[in-house]
Formats: C-alpha cells, structure tokens, sequence
C-alpha cells in the first residue's frame, strides 16, 4: 500500500512536470521568433545592435485625456534659400489644393507681423506642393496664412540652404540615390565612402529611431545608400508627407538636417527590351517660358519625342505654356526642382528618370537648338552611333550667336531673328545614352562619366551642331547675371573665374549694358538654321511663325471663317 501511494505521487509529479515544460518551450519559441521576425523585418540580414537596438516611428498619437485634433493643412517644413523662403505645405485627404489667391506669406518678430504674396506656388499636388514667398526680413521668421480667415498655417522645422540633403529615389537596384547640399565635394571626382554613413527615420535628432547603412559611392553632390530592406518592404513607410526621411551622416561631425524622402520606386525595376523614345530631351530652365513653343516646336519637327523640363523657380506663368504644349500634344514632363544651383544634381536626376524611356537623352538649355546641316536627319545620325555598340555618349559642338544687330527681342523667335555668330566652336554639348551612364552619375558642363567599356564620340560638325544663341538682345541677356545654374560655375556678380567661357567677355560683374552690344559678336553670318525654320514652318500664304501671338490670332480668324472645316490643320505642318 505504501509503494502503492509513492508511485502515484510519481506519476502526479511526472505530470506536473510535463505541462510546466511544454509551457516553457512553447513561450521561448514564441518569444524567440517574435525578437528575430522583428529584428529581420527591420534591418534585414545585417543586423546591429551597436547602432539601433529598434525603429519604429515615433508616436503621433494625442495625449491620453485629450480630444483629438481635427486634421488641417500645415507647414511641413521650410526652406530658407538666399533670395526667397520654399515652405512645403501637408494636406489631410479631404482637404482642396490651396493657389496663389488663398494664401498670404506673414512674417512674425517679437513685437510685430506684416503679409506679403507670395512669389508663386509651384504644384497640385498634396504631397508635393510649395509656396515661394519672399525672403523673410532680419528678426522675422515667416509662415502662412488663409486670407479667408486670416488664420494661420501651423508651421514646423525650417532648414538652411547651405547644407541639407534635398532630394531622394530609390533606383533599379534597390540603392537610393541622395542629393546633398554643402557636401563641398570636387567636381568629376570620386570621395571616399568610409566617411559617411546614410541614416534613414522620421527624426534625426532622436537616434534610437534611426537605421543606418553604407554609403556605396559618394561624388559632387550625388550619394549612392543601400537601403535598408524594411524600407523597400513597407510601401507604408514610402508613402506621402509621413513617409521615412533620409539623410547623410558625416562620420565624427554629425547628420545633415534632411527634407528628403525616399518614396516610392521611382523607376521600373526591370528595363524594357526596346525604348519607347528613340530621343528625349531634358532641360532646366528659370523664366524661358516666352523662348518655349519654339524650342519645342522646332525639336519636334526634327525628331525629339519627349521633353523633360526642371522648373528652377519660375514665375513667369510657365504652367500656362506647359498646358498649351501639353494640349497640342507635345509628350513634356515638367519636374518642379527649386533647388538653386544644382544643375549636375537636376541632369543626374533626370537621367534616372529618362532611362526607362528614353535610348539617347540630350542635354541642352532652352536658348540650344540642335541643326543638322547635312541631309542626314536626327533619326539618321542617332541610328549609324547606336550600330555601335560601346557608344555610349555624343559631344557636339555649339556656335554662339550674338544679338546680330537687333536691339528688341525677335518677333519671329531666336532661330530667325539672330544669323550673326562668332567664328569658332564653344564647348559642346552632349547627347547621351542614359543606360551607359556611371553609377555615381558624375556630370559637369553637360556631359557624363560612362560605365566601363562605353566610350564617348564627337560629331562632326557638318552632321550635327548646336546654335547657342547666347548672346541675345540685352533684356534677355542680362536675365545672365541673376544667377547660374552649374554648381561649379561661379555667379557673374563675383570676381571669381573672370576669364570663364561661361562669361561674357569685356563684361565685368555687373549688369550694364555696353553701347556697342548689339553689333558685338559677330563674326560670321550664319542662315542656315533661319532657312531651315521658314522652310519647316513658314506658309506661303504668310510669314507668322507657329509660336508668334499673331498665329494663334491668325488661326482663330480662319477657324471662324471656315466654320471649323479645317479643325486641326494648325498641328499638322509641325509632326
């Protein structure tokens, strides 16, 4: 009877002990493959607890007890540049886009506020739009307000030019490409990484919500990131005003304050077989929306097919134009990119962009026309490169035109009014295949680093030239010395670089007209391109050009006389 009893309570002992070890395992296994689902979805396979023990986004929940806040629209952030203030607007879903007419720009000291309009409002896009409003006086920080209501605009962080990561997108390789400002990097030469590490969060001055990863190449203002894999599998994270920051860390000097956010892939994964552009275009341009219908028009007639315009702080109603062309059918893209001096940035930018699209991309400005004198037509010239097949970029060489003795802009536009040039090539400019391109997407003066086993050619200028009409009637001139756009080009009001091509010679660093200018320049009467223009686009029956206000005025007249039977007839000429 008493071994009888000492085995039960064995067998009740036993038992006790199997349920409280099969609890035990069940709750390590859980707990074990919560921590490493955890850490692998948010730092894929390299994970280090040296640098971040989690990341999550901070919380943007209300205080407990509180009711929570109606959702408005709000300053995201605000950039101060040197000659006007961008404030990034945040739009709930159900509220309208905001224009020009809504707002006011208020400027708040200590003692006291003022309003101005502001300069422009760039986009219709809740996640992307910004008000441009005038430099902001000494002691004053600047804001929004609703001229409805007066109310004003909850304002947050703001950022100096000088040094700020602006731009961000996430390549075909899953890297992301990063655009800083204050980088103070060489022209056309390669950094070290080691230096510098991407940091990516919604707040960089909180560190225990940040990821970190190598840097895979850093030049000029251009930084190449692995992205961390919990950014590319979380389309939440990369979505609108609330999605991940990036940011580049300078090792042992600290993050650069960031407005930029990685987004969405911004290009196809996967490249197609055949482009659906054989030549595309891009341009970046401030206030050439008077010079557009020309450069646009004429590009088609000749074989470009698709344009790609960075708007660099425009106000002059360019948006009007840009439907205009847009209507008529013209395939243009406009990128608002406010950010000054960063035309290398803008053209690496756009190469990105262009890529998937486009076999050869050209980089030319607004005041560039390409000019083939020979019979070969620009269809011609960019089939006999493509046979071969380690081009991967042609330079062309530019004629600059002078004002040619006029005094007043052209009414028949730049390719007619201005025949007169100097007598020797300036520069070149390039035509480029965007898949040839260098993965640090080093550019400067318009031409790009290849990939290994591409190489660049010169056209010879019997084929292909470009007319650069530099050099145009003083009042578009002196637009010159407002500021350049090359980041490695000095403004004309300084005395650095002087002897510059880019300069004007004789002119010095201020904006005055010299007595004689409308006859300097000239060295050689050059037609051909006025030729080719009237003989493209000139009708018999008059000589008003597609893009002159009285050819709009002159089609009208015949659509109403006709009674709409030649609908049509005024785009048929230009295909």
């Amino acid at each position: 009877m008493k071994d009888r009893g000492k085995k039960q309570r064995d067998v009740v002992s036993w038992s006790g002990f199997f349920w409280c070890t099969l609890i035990v395992v069940f709750s390590c296994v859980l707990f074990t493959g919560f921590t490493f689902s955890t850490f692998h979805l948010l730092f894929g396979e390299k994970y280090q607890p040296v640098l971040v023990f989690r990341w999550q986004a901070p919380s943007r929940e209300s205080i407990s007890g509180e009711a929570p806040v109606t959702p408005s629209i709000s300053i995201r952030e605000t950039v101060l540049l040197p000659d006007q203030a961008l404030l990034f607007l945040n739009y709930p879903p159900s509220t309208r886009i905001f224009t020009k007419e809504d707002l006011d720009c208020v400027y708040f000291s200590a003692n006291s506020s003022l309003k101005q309009e502001p300069l422009y409002v760039d986009g219709d896009d809740r996640d992307s739009q910004i008000v441009r409003c005038p430099l902001h006086p000494r002691g004053f920080t600047v804001s929004l307000a609703l001229k409805s209501d007066g109310k004003n605009i909850t304002a947050g962080p703001t950022h100096s030019w000088d040094s700020l990561v602006y731009e961000a997108m996430i390549d075909r390789d899953n890297t992301t490409i990063v655009f800083v400002k204050g980088l103070n990097l060489r022209a056309e030469k390669i950094s070290n990484s080691s230096k510098f590490e991407c940091v990516y969060g919604w707040d960089f001055t909180r560190p225990r919500y940040l990821l970190r990863t190598n840097v895979v190449s850093i030049a000029q203002e251009i930084v190449r990131c692995k992205t961390p894999l919990s950014v590319l599998s979380s389309p939440r994270r990369m979505i609108g005003n609330n999605s991940v920051k990036v940011s580049i860390r300078v090792k042992g000097r600290g993050i650069f304050h960031s407005i930029a956010r990685a987004g969405l892939r911004s290009v196809r994964p996967d490249p197609p077989v055949r482009k659906e552009f054989e030549m595309c275009v891009c341009t970046m341009l401030r206030n050439q929306a008077r010079f557009l219908k020309e450069w646009v028009m004429y590009h088609a007639a000749i074989g470009v097919q698709r344009w790609f315009i960075y708007d660099n702080n425009s106000d002059d109603n360019i948006d009007e134009v840009l439907e205009w062309l847009s209507n008529a059918n013209y395939n243009i893209t406009m990128h608002i990119w406010p950010w000054i001096k960063t035309q290398e940035a803008g053209f690496a930018h756009c190469a990105l962009r262009a890529r998937d699209f486009c076999e050869w991309v050209g980089f030319i400005d607004v005041d560039e026309f390409l000019y083939l004198p020979s019979t070969l037509g620009l269809h011609d010239v960019l089939q006999n490169q493509s046979r071969y097949g380690y081009v991967g970029e042609m330079r062309t060489s530019c004629y600059s035109f002078g004002p040619s003795g006029l005094t007043r802009v052209p009414p028949q536009g730049v390719t007619v009014g201005y025949t007169c040039r100097v007598g020797v090539v300036e520069r070149h400019k390039s035509i480029v295949r965007p898949e040839a391109l260098n993965s640090t997407l080093i550019n400067v003066v318009h031409h790009f680093h290849l990939r290994h086993g591409f190489e660049y050619v010169n056209v010879d200028k019997g084929v292909l030239i470009i007319n650069h009409y530099k050099y145009q009637v003083w009042e578009v001139f002196k637009e010159k010395f407002y500021r350049r756009v090359a980041t490695y080009v000095a403004d004309w009001q300084n005395d650095q670089n002087a002897g510059s091509k880019d300069r004007a010679p004789g002119l010095g660093t201020k904006a005055v007209e010299p007595q004689d200018w409308s006859t300097r320049f000239c060295e050689v009467y050059d037609t051909g391109l006025r030729d080719e223009v009237l003989r493209i686009f000139a009708k018999p029956e008059y000589q008003i050009l597609p893009w002159q206000e009285e050819h709009e005025e002159h089609e009208q007249h015949l659509r109403t006389r006709t009674k709409g039977k030649h609908k049509g007839f005024f785009y048929d000429y230009v295909r």
